[in-house]
């Protein structure tokens, strides 16, 4: 088995401000009308009666249960917990067989490494004078990579459902950690897996009317000694052509999932407008993906609207949450029973080299997390509460809560919803009565926008384009360097404050970026003081 401390998939992290960016007005007396039309201004409790309200200035303020559990759920999330904890091995573990199944490539052995005390990840910083660095057991990210086969609008058995096209012999996801002797060169590289990533930076300055500027940094990775090529930095690979894309992936809270998960599909599709029909510059649009829980039960039509993930590219806590425990760490369970490097030259070479039979399933058909293990790690996920927000009362705060509606920043992150009530669930199981019917203030509309070239990734995942990202929910974001003070933001981690990540902005965020960018310091920092309220 292997651990899921706090890879809280994820699947989140961060899109924050995709419609965050703001304006250029400054308060008048018009404002105290509009405090009242201004519904989430004083509101306290972003998730409703699953809101913690004693854990708002906690390093651990995204890893409280939802206080309105029943005992018996409660009991379940503290095992979950402790499953999430869990530190896996590499196999065969004969003294605890329950630990083992690490690898035999993977990103981390832990959950924790990418979302930390259930945040984001530790964006890498370099020391002075450093060019690169080489990303190893610290780094909380990792790159997804396919085929680029173009665009795919209509998911369909024709076209697979609009699956990404991995790369022969890697797939889709790089893993540039492996066991000890993963790969044939394993007496030179002891601990590389598929290949070596490096982390380098560019950096660019950005300056506002008032004169004042910030520097912004890029990450640029590059790869070397990939497995499938003998000398070093040939460029034979297959991961190494011209068609091959990659997009950076940045651990992301995990808190609150399960309230966004019951929110209605008719609610989030009720906010897409793909032509812009209301001329605002603004178009979200859903993401239609592959779901591997419908496809277990035999659905003819395996699609869900994608609610989870930097595009919204999982449509559950259980299929983020299993994806990752067998994509991140290598850990096989029941709705990912193969192995993630399965039928490569890569896993072959390794089973023949150490003569143990690592396929992800022992003698009886078991997977390396039970059954049990992956409901219990699940309910985990989908059960921890949202952090209250601070200094509502703040005179800063109230008017960066008006700036913030004025420069419709709420285009993109649509202030609250009901989640839904009557007879659900969650991934395929019952979900619990005390997520229903709460008015949450997540900040997200859960839908694709296209937020310009600087952020661009340039590789499709499912219908997303390469210049698509889904609005990160901002609930919580005022604790994240609380929680840990060395997350950054956006999904490569880039940001290392709320203000880099609205500079980075572009796209359908264009205007409200150049907004923010006109205002004076001080509503600048009003609607800053308000996002970090949140």
């Amino acid at each position: 088995m292997k651990n899921l401390r706090r890879a809280k998939w994820s699947n989140l992290a961060i899109i924050i401000a995709g419609a965050i960016i703001v304006s250029g007005c400054n308060s008048s007396s018009s404002d105290e009308e509009e405090v009242s039309q201004v519904t989430y201004t004083h509101v306290s409790q972003l998730g409703g009666e699953a809101t913690a309200v004693s854990a708002s200035d906690s390093g651990h303020g995204f890893s409280t249960p939802m206080p309105n559990l029943t005992s018996e759920e409660l009991d379940k999330h503290l095992t979950g917990d402790a499953h999430f904890e869990t530190a896996f091995t590499t196999a065969p573990n004969t003294e605890h067989p329950e630990l083992d199944g690490l690898g035999p490539v993977f990103n981390n052995q832990d959950c924790n490494s990418c979302h930390q005390r259930d945040g984001r990840s530790s964006t890498i910083t370099l020391a002075q004078g450093q060019e690169r660095i080489l990303l190893g057991p610290e780094a909380g990210i990792f790159l997804r990579m396919s085929i680029d086969d173009g665009e795919c609008s209509t998911p369909s058995e024709d076209n697979n459902y609009c699956k990404n096209s991995g790369v022969d012999g890697f797939g889709t996801q790089l893993f540039h950690r492996g066991v000890l002797k993963a790969r044939d060169d394993w007496q030179e590289n002891p601990f590389i897996g598929q290949a070596d990533v490096y982390l380098a930076y560019e950096y660019s300055t950005v300056e506002y009317a008032d004169g004042s500027s910030v520097e912004l940094k890029k990450p640029v990775f590059t790869i070397e000694q990939p497995y499938d090529v003998s000398a070093e930095n040939r460029l034979d690979s297959a991961i190494l052509q011209e068609n091959v894309r990659y997009s950076p992936r940045n651990g992301m809270p995990v808190f609150g999932l399960g309230l966004l998960e019951l929110i209605s599909e008719a609610d989030i599709l009720a906010l897409a407008d793909e032509s812009d029909s209301n001329a605002d510059g603004i178009s979200g649009r859903p993401n239609w993906v592959f779901d591997p829980v419908k496809a277990k039960n035999n659905d003819p039509s395996p699609v869900s609207l994608g609610r989870f993930g930097w595009k919204a590219s999982t449509p559950s806590v259980r299929v983020q949450s299993l994806g990752a425990l067998r994509g991140d760490m290598g850990v096989t369970n029941p709705l990912f029973p193969d192995e993630s490097i399965a039928n490569t030259p890569l896993h072959e070479s390794y089973l023949a080299r150490t003569n143990f039979v690592d396929t992800g399933i022992d003698a009886q058909g078991n997977t390396e997390a039970s059954q049990e293990f992956s409901d219990e790690v699940v309910f985990y996920a989908e059960t921890l509460a949202v952090p209250a927000r601070r200094n509502i009362e703040d005179e800063s705060v109230i008017a960066g809560a008006q700036l913030f509606d004025k420069v419709n920043c709420t285009g993109c992150h649509q202030p609250e919803f009901t989640t839904a009530t009557g007879e659900l669930l969650l991934g395929g199981l019952t979900a619990p009565d005390g997520l229903k019917g709460q008015k949450i203030y997540p900040f997200t509309d859960m839908l694709l926008h296209d937020l310009g070239e600087g952020l661009a990734d340039n590789r499709r995942d499912f219908t997303a384009t390469g210049v698509e990202w889904k609005t990160r929910p901002l609930w919580g974001i005022g604790l994240t360097k609380t929680v840990n003070p060395a997350a950054g933001f956006l999904h490569d981690g880039r940001a290392a404050t709320v203000e880099e990540a609205i500079l980075w902005h572009g796209g359908e965020a264009e205007q409200s970026k150049a907004d923010f960018m006109a205002m004076t310091q001080a509503d600048r920092q009003a609607l800053l003081n308000f996002v970090m309220s949140l």
